[in-house]
C-alpha cells in the first residue's frame, strides 16, 4: 500500500484528508501540525505522498517544501492550503511540489489531484482561465508582491495579521533584528508607508 504523511495545523482538516487518502488506497503513516516535523517525518517514513499546508506556525510551509525537496527522496508533495494560488502556486511548483489545491475547492479537486499525482502527473490551477481581470492598480500591486522572496512574503502575511516582530521571530525561529530587517525591506519593495497600508494591501490581494 502507498504511504502518506499529512501536515496541517487544523485537526479537522487532517481528519478529512486522512479519510480521503484511505479511500484512495493510501496508508497514513504520520501526521503533524508544523513544518519542522514535516521534514523529519518525511525523512523517517519516506512516504509516497506528503499533503502539506504552507500556512503553519514555526517553519513555514514553503521552507518545509524546499527542505523536503532537498532530501532528494522519491516523494511527491501536494500542497493543500487556504492561501491564494495567484501568489503561491508557482512558488510551490518552483520549490518542487507536484500539485496545489485550495481548501476553498470542492473535495473532488483534492481527489483528482491525489490521483493525478499517483499516475505521475502534476496538478496545478490554471490561473489564466480562473483568474478574474484585475484593475491596473491591483495588477501593479501583484507585480510588487511577486518581487518578494518566499521568506519576505511569509513575513508580510504575519505583519499584516498584526503580529509583532518578536511574535514573528519566535514563530519562525528568527531574531528580532532579522525580522526588523525583513520588515524594512518589504516596506521598501512594496513602496508603502505604514503597516496599516501593508495590511490593506494584503487583504486586497487575498494574502490573509
Amino acid at each position: 500500500m502507498l504511504k502518506a504523511v499529512i501536515v496541517d495545523d487544523h485537526p479537522f482538516i487532517r481528519s478529512t484528508v486522512r479519510m480521503i487518502l484511505k479511500q484512495q488506497q493510501y496508508e497514513v503513516v504520520a501526521e503533524t501540525d508544523n513544518g519542522a516535523s514535516a521534514v523529519q517525518l518525511t525523512r523517517e517514513h519516506q512516504p509516497n505522498l506528503v499533503l502539506l499546508d504552507i500556512s503553519m506556525p514555526g517553519v513555514d510551509g514553503l521552507d518545509a517544501l524546499n527542505r523536503i525537496s532537498a532530501l532528494a527522496l522519491p516523494v511527491k508533495v501536494l500542497v493543500l492550503t487556504s492561501l491564494s494560488p495567484v501568489f503561491f502556486s508557482m512558488r510551490c511548483m518552483r520549490a518542487g511540489a507536484a500539485g496545489y489545491v485550495s481548501k476553498a475547492d470542492d473535495l473532488d479537486e483534492l481527489v483528482k489531484a491525489i490521483n493525478a499525482i499517483k499516475s505521475g502527473y502534476t496538478f496545478f490551477p490554471d490561473l489564466t482561465l480562473n483568474s478574474v481581470r484585475r484593475e491596473d492598480v491591483e495588477a501593479s500591486e501583484q507585480a510588487l508582491i511577486e518581487s518578494l522572496s518566499d521568506r519576505e512574503l511569509s513575513i508580510l502575511q504575519q505583519l499584516a495579521k498584526g503580529l509583532s516582530n518578536k511574535q514573528i521571530g519566535d514563530d519562525m525561529l528568527l531574531s528580532n533584528k532579522t525580522i526588523s530587517t525583513y520588515k524594512a525591506r518589504i516596506i521598501e519593495k512594496l513602496n508603502i508607508s505604514s503597516l496599516v497600508h501593508l495590511s490593506e494591501l494584503a487583504k486586497r490581494n487575498d494574502l490573509i
